[in-house]
């Protein structure tokens, strides 16, 4: 919004809703219309005055990884694989002045079977976007580590300007021509600074208590913040104050692992990241985190999954707070719902036709795009548009 609208808690709660976006869509498009009518009684938003709309459809389906954890039916009979088709009607009746559509690196790759015929999807995506009337869009697959944040975790994004804020925005026509600019600058460079290595984003956390990180809850800083992102960033308050040794921690409690599971992590610990072959299992292969990145910087990518990595020195899975430090979210905030569950829940199964899904706190987190580059994309957006 580009307008200053004071909005009581009231008006927000009332505003502001979890809602399917089909129910946007029903009858030929007229309860999106009330939605218009709402964004102007509320704020005084008039048609087309919307600065950005973004959106991240659910991307399980073309997760290689999701994938195969979680279906053995086709891509195209999954119903969560056609929402970018809902998002772009809703850019095309909401005539925002950008949007922003964010999926995985497997996007590019996923196929589906289109009566015999075998079609990237990411041709009816572009498709589905370009087609908005007077929209000029790019797109680019970007690793999250080039914007500060510790984890490789290549993202595609595809950004759309409408024409006419094309014409007075701090971008030109001319951008399309440098391939070397993200999106052809419509998406921002490089932040240029190298991402933290992981004894600095999770160092503090370490608490030294045994009783506490077997199966318990650590609910205050084991140590005081380090010089850098910890004190800079994660133990920030909303006050600009930084959280001292003792102060309330939240999210910090451990699963309760197997002794055999704990063996198996200290094992890897050990042997710096191997699993003993009289270990190993058929799930899903954990990996060693490691204190400090190599040469080529950060290699993992966090999931929704938990036990998808090991702590570096102590044979346990991630705290929901450490693998928010992951995703660059301070500490401050905060995750509603469940910390973990499984099975059908949390894949759901469409085999059997069912598509819902709980959404637990690593879930949310896992799927979440990382608070440093959507910072970045959102203050380069901020700054196209203060020409307009």
């Amino acid at each position: 919004m580009n307008r200053s609208h004071k909005v009581t808690g009231p008006l927000l709660a009332e505003r502001f809703n979890s809602s399917d976006i089909k129910q946007l869509l029903v009858d030929d498009g007229a309860p999106l219309s009330q939605l218009e009518v709402d964004l102007e009684d509320a704020w005084g938003i008039e048609h087309g005055e919307i600065d950005l709309v973004a959106g991240g459809p659910p991307c399980q389906g073309f997760s290689g990884i999701s994938f195969r954890r979680s279906y053995s039916v086709d891509k195209v009979d999954l119903p969560s694989n056609h929402l970018f088709q809902d998002m772009a009607y809703v850019v095309g009746r909401l005539r925002p002045k950008m949007f922003l559509f964010e999926n995985v690196r497997g996007l590019l790759s996923a196929k589906w079977d289109e009566g015999g015929v075998q079609r990237k999807i990411w041709d009816r995506v572009y498709e589905a976007f370009d087609d908005i009337e007077d929209y000029t869009i790019s797109w680019s697959l970007v690793r999250a580590a080039d914007y500060g944040v510790p984890q490789n975790r290549p993202r595609v994004l595809l950004v759309g300007i409408r024409d006419d804020i094309a014409l007075e925005a701090r971008w030109s026509k001319t951008d399309e021509k440098n391939l070397e600019l993200p999106a052809h600058g419509l998406l921002p460079s490089p932040s240029g600074s190298p991402a933290p290595d992981l004894i600095d984003v999770l160092g503090d956390l370490v608490d030294l208590e045994e009783s506490n990180w077997k199966g318990g809850v650590t609910d205050s800083y084991p140590s005081p913040a380090r010089k850098g992102i910890q004190a800079d960033w994660f133990r920030r308050t909303l006050d600009d104050a930084v959280t001292r040794k003792g102060s309330p921690l939240t999210e910090h409690e451990y699963s309760n692992h197997s002794v055999r599971v704990r063996d198996k992590f200290q094992a890897m610990i050990d042997s710096s990241g191997e699993i003993p072959e009289s270990m190993k299992t058929k799930k899903f292969a954990q990996r060693l985190l490691p204190k400090r990145w190599g040469e080529d910087g950060p290699t993992i990518t966090a999931t929704s999954l938990p036990d998808d990595y090991v702590h570096f020195e102590q044979p346990r899975s991630l705290s929901v707070r450490e693998w928010a430090r992951l995703q660059t979210f301070p500490d401050w905030y905060q995750f509603a719902g469940k910390r973990t569950t499984g099975g059908i829940r949390r894949a759901g199964n469409p085999r059997a036709g069912i598509h819902d899904r709980e959404l637990p706190k690593y879930t949310q987190i896992g799927n979440s795009v990382p608070v440093f580059l959507a910072k970045a994309v959102g203050l380069h957006f901020k700054n196209l548009l203060a020409g307009h």
